[in-house]
């Protein structure tokens, strides 16, 4: 990749929108359908890859790769003719009663999808879903890092999509920084904080709007009452999908000395369940992706001052991390200081609620908050006294998988949010529009010089939101 091929395929991308090609409706629907039928037809292809980059069991790949990516583009196909919709529920004044008022959601132009390694389809893929559906041309830059699914994706996308409207560029970390010095409509990144920062510099010089999908420490706080067996299989399903390389995965439990006295047990139990007793030999049991990703990984173990309780066996041959748990965890502790992306589950203790909130909030913030607890309260309690891009009562992960709820973070995790029809809404521009009438001219004369008090008053009644304060209501 260099920077002639980027300029000139951006070039082709945006002679192709500014032609209009993809504004209407049945050209978004047809993509989309496209789209659909890449899935659908090559799932096969799809596990092969992600078997190859990731170790990944058909299950997950099926689960987290296919089939929410299905999900999202059945989701924005059943919806794509209502959110085109002029948005007309307006509020007005008397002085524009009888104005055309509306908002028209219209596509940007030409914007660029960074994908990441962990969830290597269905996080280049989703926001794809949503480019598309709001009538934008589109550049992926899938992860080098999976390159197995690189390549597929690579191969595939011209085959199934308008070529003058949607690319793959393949390349490293050298490559993406001469793709970012073209100019975008919008930059979409989904990565760490660090490269974020780096994303940030480049679109600077352009004014680019950018969404951040980053990560975080997100925690489990387990507290009150509590089933502890369903909690464990919960949290270990959660924490350890993926080998833990998810950027909502639980990154550390918070929980009193008998909460967590009372749940080991039940975490060995349930960790022998899901992959026997030795989780090595498991095919559910994926890999770590890189030598590079595996040694950081074990050096923030190595680090710890923890007490390994559960787990804690490697192989540096296949990058193979036994699920690992840790008691005595400190704040201070080096499984702390970063988020860890891997399956390796610190647990802190606290002695009260008020103790696990100030915790948690004396952190950033994270881009998943778990709580498990029988007690609505506690839960109540916790949602109402934090922040986080995404919550979740008694489970985790799942909540992502809802293409009606936004998914991005907040703070430190991310800003911006998509899935369903938020991630329409980011790639629209929302733009307020009005059609005046030639009636009610006696109020507009009101405004014309030469201006008066007398004028300004009733301008200002005319004009006011107050309700009632002329017969009507903000919204008509």
């Amino acid at each position: 990749m260099n920077t002639p091929l980027d300029s000139c395929v951006i070039d082709r991308l945006r002679a192709s929108f500014r032609s209009g090609m993809t504004f209407p409706e049945q050209f978004r629907m047809t993509q989309l359908q496209n789209l659909l039928s890449l899935v659908e037809e090559n799932e096969q292809l799809i596990q092969d890859a992600l078997h190859k980059d990731l170790h990944k069991p058909k299950f997950e790949s099926v689960l987290s790769e296919i089939q929410i990516t299905l999900n999202d583009l059945y989701f924005a196909m059943e919806n794509l003719r209502t959110w085109m919709q002029p948005e007309y529920n307006i509020g007005k004044n008397l002085a524009t009663r009888m104005d055309d008022c509306f908002i028209r959601r219209e596509p940007l132009g030409v914007v660029l999808i960074i994908g990441a390694w962990n969830y290597p389809l269905h996080l280049i893929l989703l926001p794809l879903v949503a480019a598309i559906a709001a009538g934008n041309c589109a550049i992926l830059k899938p992860s080098e890092i999976c390159q197995a699914t690189e390549q597929l994706l690579a191969e595939l996308i011209p085959k199934y999509l308008s070529q003058d409207c949607y690319a793959v560029l393949c390349g490293g970390a050298e490559d993406t920084k001469s793709l970012l010095k073209n100019k975008f409509d919008h930059i979409f990144y989904t990565g760490s904080q660090v490269v974020a920062r780096s994303i940030l510099l480049a679109a600077a010089p352009h004014l680019t709007p950018v969404t951040l999908e980053l990560g975080g420490k997100s925690p489990c706080f387990i507290y009150g009452h509590i089933d502890i067996q369903k909690a464990a299989k919960r949290l270990c399903w959660s924490k350890f999908f993926n080998t833990g390389q998810s950027c909502v995965a639980p990154d550390y439990v918070l929980c009193t000395a008998q909460t967590r006295d009372a749940l080991l047990p039940a975490l060995r139990e349930t960790l022998r369940t899901f992959y026997g007793p030795d989780p090595g030999a498991s095919l559910d049991m994926g890999r770590i992706v890189t030598p590079r990703h595996w040694r950081r990984l074990m050096d923030m173990l190595e680090n710890s001052k923890g007490k390994v309780v559960i787990g804690g066996e490697s192989r540096e041959e296949d990058r193979y991390i036994a699920p690992t748990v840790l008691v005595d965890v400190q704040e201070s502790d080096a499984l702390m200081q970063e988020e860890i992306f891997g399956p390796i589950l610190p647990i802190l203790t606290i002695e009260s609620l008020e103790e696990g909130i100030d915790y948690i909030n004396r952190q950033e913030k994270p881009l998943a908050l778990y709580v498990f607890s029988d007690e609505t309260s506690v839960v109540t309690t916790v949602l109402n006294n934090t922040s986080s891009g995404g919550f979740c009562g008694n489970d985790g992960i799942v909540h992502m998988a809802l293409p009606g709820l936004p998914f991005g973070g907040v703070g430190a995790s991310g800003m911006g949010s998509y899935h369903g029809r938020w991630g329409f809404e980011t790639f629209s521009h929302r733009r307020g529009c009005m059609n005046r009438s030639w009636l009610l001219e006696r109020v507009n004369v009101l405004r014309y010089p030469p201006y008066s008090d007398y004028n300004l008053g009733w301008l200002r009644w005319a004009t006011t939101f107050k309700k009632n304060s002329w017969g009507g209501c903000s919204v008509m």
